[in-house]
């Protein structure tokens, strides 16, 4: 391809662009080879800039970088200044990618974007359409199969997978959009179809400067990405979401609202039926009685946001919200591993405070006996949550165990340390096997067993090693006992 035919129309043509031929882009002077574009961006570590000569040694026939930078090249090589070098880079990775699934809704919000996405895609199948999502969990494709790990992954990457997508035949994608993501412009070449919020909570405090900051970065989702006339589902029980409503409104965008509060779709009723839910929700004067084979308030607020998606890309009301009884739950989400005593064990991916304090307020209800928490916090992140995720925990649980999550290069002992100062009453028991094998062991008729904080991961990251483990094994293991 030539340079001319890769950059977009905000991306002034340096001289020579018509008959420069280009073969990639890539962020990584490492992976830099003839013909290729590379982008020199700005980071917490290293400034991409400052790597510009190697990718010209390995044959770089254009340079992107940010205005200001006192950048030299040789005579053939296009130098290419502009004001965000990162949005750069997502556009030119989405030209060169040319193609990506036909339908595509992205999520966003502190809880909630993997189930949501991977409902959605699970209502897009049972609607006829070969649809794919992709996230935290992965890639599910239709078959079920799940690949690899991809919370909103870098352009280049992201638009080679879209486009693969697209060759395999997916019409309907549904993904993430982390903030992370969002405030490094990953996301800015992407066609969307609909976007929807979850939730606003505290979160990723490591990397953004305050909760404004993340929720501005959020908020790009709606007031830059989308276009105006485009929709936005939101849900109105989520956290915030009076402002994500402010600003879409503010963006021309078409607003569909979700929720107990919803006009679009409005939960009426939820009421628990075994292990499972029925919602009433009225839409558009009609009534309609919703069976739901998930666990927890939460999941319902989830799977109405996923149909809320369904329906913004124009698929039938009454056709999205009969697909939900045949939703299946995301694994590690509230998780249901088995049952002792007459008393069950589920396990969450819940790490964040509104994350814990929601999986609690699911699994009260199932609680005849008394509600168990195990759970810990991650090292080398957020340390402000650790104490108020302590209270929660002691609030909302019968009995805590504050054990170890991924300690990463922290202190394991400390962490709990910090943890206890909001969790009075709280047991410690620092090895993550032996915590949940006391909790279920302690299991009485009527108990709930919840284990969070890791929910579908497969290790334990201490120090700088990752060592094999599973929430969903040792808990096993231990019913078995």
């Amino acid at each position: 391809m030539r340079l001319s035919d890769v950059l977009p129309a905000d991306i002034e043509q340096p001289p020579g662009a018509d008959s420069i031929r280009v073969t990639g882009i890539t962020a990584a002077s490492s992976a830099v080879g003839a013909g290729a574009i590379f982008a020199g961006l700005p980071g917490s570590k290293a400034d991409g800039a400052d790597f510009v000569p190697d990718a010209l040694a390995r044959g770089a026939a254009a340079i992107i970088v940010g205005k200001g930078k006192d950048i030299a090249v040789p005579e053939g090589v296009a130098l290419i200044k502009v004001d965000n070098p990162r949005a750069a880079l997502a556009k030119i990775a989405a030209r060169f990618a040319q193609r990506q699934p036909r339908v595509a809704v992205a999520v966003t919000g502190t809880s909630g974007k993997t189930s949501v996405a991977e409902f959605t895609r699970q209502i897009f199948a049972s609607l006829g359409h070969k649809s794919a999502s992709l996230g935290t969990i992965g890639i599910v494709k239709p078959d079920g199969a799940v690949y690899g790990s991809l919370t909103t992954p870098d352009p280049v990457t992201l638009h080679t997978t879209l486009a693969g997508l697209a060759d395999e035949g997916i019409t309907h994608l549904a993904f993430e959009a982390s903030s992370h993501g969002l405030d490094q412009n990953r996301l800015d070449g992407v066609e969307l179809s609909a976007a929807a919020f979850t939730n606003l909570g505290r979160d990723h405090m490591d990397y953004h400067p305050t909760e404004a900051a993340y929720l501005n970065a959020k908020l790009r989702l709606f007031t830059e990405l989308l276009q105006p006339g485009q929709p936005a589902v939101i849900n109105t029980d989520g956290a915030r979401s009076s402002d994500v409503i402010a600003a879409a409104n503010g963006r021309g965008l078409r607003v569909l609202t979700v929720g107990t509060f919803g006009k679009t779709l409005k939960r009426t009723s939820l009421t628990r039926d075994g292990f499972q839910q029925r919602l009433a929700v009225e839409s558009s004067g009609r009534t309609y009685d919703v069976r739901l084979p998930l666990v927890g308030a939460y999941q319902a607020e989830n799977a109405l946001v996923a149909a809320g998606l369904a329906i913004a890309t124009g698929e039938d009301t009454a056709k999205v919200l009969a697909a939900l009884s045949s939703l299946k739950g995301v694994p590690g989400r509230l998780e249901i591993i088995g049952q002792r005593n007459s008393g069950l064990a589920v396990v969450d991916y819940a790490h964040k405070p509104e994350a814990l304090a929601a999986a609690l307020d699911a699994c009260r209800p199932f609680a005849t006996g008394r509600l168990i928490s195990v759970f810990g916090c991650g090292g080398d992140r957020d340390k402000g949550k650790r104490p108020i995720m302590g209270r929660i925990s002691a609030e909302k649980a019968d009995i805590t165990i504050v054990t170890d999550d991924n300690p990463r290069s922290e202190n394991a002992a400390a962490i709990r340390s910090e943890i206890l100062t909001g969790a009075t009453g709280a047991r410690e028991i620092g090895g993550r096997a032996e915590a949940i094998a006391t909790a279920v062991g302690m299991m009485q008729p009527g108990d709930v067993v919840l284990v969070a904080g890791k929910g579908h991961e497969t290790g334990q990251i201490i120090g700088d090693r990752t060592v094999p483990f599973s929430d969903h094994d040792e808990v096993r293991r231990a019913l078995e006992g």
